[in-house]
């Protein structure tokens, strides 16, 4: 967070796909209904990696912030070693994760 290499919070997050700044979306997965389908739909259209983990405090916790429900990861090669990661916790079956 401190690098900027994320966005945080709906807004941003959109942002940053539309932007095409975004190159993995982490969303929370007690997201409502109407955020993850606009999430899926908008990175779906922007060619954008997505994965629902955590509930919103966790994700908020993870970034030192209070609850989030996404997450825009900006820099390639993080964005690279935490897919790497989320899909290895998604064959132990913690993810679900979409391309």
């Amino acid at each position: 967070m401190r690098a900027g290499k994320l966005k945080s919070g709906e807004f941003a997050t959109m942002e940053a796909i539309r932007k095409r700044t975004a190159k993995m979306v982490i969303v929370s997965t007690d997201a409502s209904e109407n955020t993850t389908k606009q999430f899926t739909d908008k990175c779906k259209y922007y060619n954008v990696p997505i994965y629902y983990f955590g509930d919103k405090e966790s994700l908020g916790h993870a970034i030192g912030k209070d609850v989030r429900t996404s997450l825009a990861i900006t820099d390639l090669g993080l964005s690279e070693s935490l897919r790497k990661n989320l899909q290895d916790q998604q064959n132990g079956g913690n993810l679900n994760g979409k391309n």
